[in-house]
C-alpha cells in the first residue's frame, strides 16, 4: 500500500543537519522502511511552513506505515505530521464499482 507523509523538521533537527551538512536524511529514511517490510518510492525535500521532508512509500502493513509515522513523531526529528493513504488509478476504478454496488442499499435521513 502506497503513503504519502509530509512533515516539517524541528528546530532542533534543523541545528544538528547545519552541524553536520553530511548527514543523510534519504539513508534513514530507507533503513527504517526496510526494517518495516516497506521500500521507499520517493523523497522530496519541501519549503511549505518550513524546512521539510515529503516521503512516498510502500508497505504491505497498513499498521505498519502509522507506526514509522509514530516513530518520526516521537523521535522529535520531525512534527506537523501528514500521513495520506494513496490510490493507484485501478484502486479507485474498483472502489467506483463497489460505490454503485452499495447506493441502493443506503437510505439518507428522511427516507427510510
Amino acid at each position: 500500500m502506497l503513503f504519502c507523509l509530509t512533515c516539517q523538521y524541528t528546530a532542533q533537527s534543523l541545528k544538528a543537519m547545519a552541524e553536520n551538512p553530511r548527514t543523510d536524511r534519504h539513508a534513514a529514511v530507507v533503513h527504517v522502511l526496510e526494517a518495516a517490510g516497506g521500500k521507499l518510492i520517493s523523497m522530496y525535500g519541501t519549503a511549505v511552513h518550513g524546512p521539510g521532508a515529503m516521503v512516498i512509500f510502500d508497505v504491505p502493513d497498513p499498521e505498519m506505515a502509522i507506526a514509522i509515522t509514530g516513530v518520526a513523531v516521537s523521535s522529535g526529528a520531525v512534527q506537523d505530521v501528514s500521513m495520506t493513504r494513496l490510490f493507484s488509478m485501478d484502486e479507485v476504478a474498483s472502489v467506483r464499482q463497489k460505490r454503485i454496488k452499495l447506493t441502493a442499499a443506503y437510505k439518507p435521513p428522511g427516507h427510510a
